[in-house]
């Protein structure tokens, strides 16, 4: 049920975005980051996913993915995580929140979070233990990417 929610919410957001260009192409940092702090759900996860196809260019706007991670839609939470993890280990600083979100009570958001964390690399040694926790995750794909992760951090010797 939940990863048919998922799909669904990414269908809606596809389709919105088929009515011409997606609303996040061709767009800057800021006016991504503004798109993520408007009110609407589907625009926030849209200048969340444009951030993340801008990689490490979008360091800029890493204060504001660190709160979209509070997000009351898991697609921004889970958008925001995608494009902390591409920005890569400069976003050091959202360590802490990414630990946060892999409680997350969407699979989607921990696995995206767990993902985002191994990208980080060795800067997000201190998820190791969150990390080893969700190992034991109820959803496969979450516990395989956290395993991931872990291997990318690697563990203190």
């Amino acid at each position: 049920m939940r990863r048919a929610a998922f799909v669904l919410l990414a269908l809606v957001t596809a389709l919105a975005a088929c009515r011409g260009r997606p609303p996040y192409e061709g767009k800057s940092v800021a006016e991504l980051e503004g798109l993520l702090r408007k009110p609407d759900l589907t625009a926030q996860a849209q200048g969340a996913y444009g951030l993340s196809l801008l990689g490490p260019r979008a360091l800029e706007a890493l204060p504001a993915l660190i709160e979209a991670l509070k997000s009351p839609g898991a697609l921004v939470r889970q958008n925001a995580a995608l494009a902390i993890g591409k920005i890569g280990p400069e976003a050091k600083a959202a360590v802490p929140a990414l630990i946060e979100a892999l409680s997350d009570s969407e699979w989607t958001v921990r696995r995206q979070s767990a993902d985002s964390l191994g990208e980080i690399g060795e800067a997000a040694r201190e998820a190791v233990p969150a990390l080893e926790k969700l190992s034991h995750d109820r959803d496969t794909l979450v516990r395989k990417t956290a395993l991931d992760a872990l291997a990318k951090i690697g563990r203190e010797k």
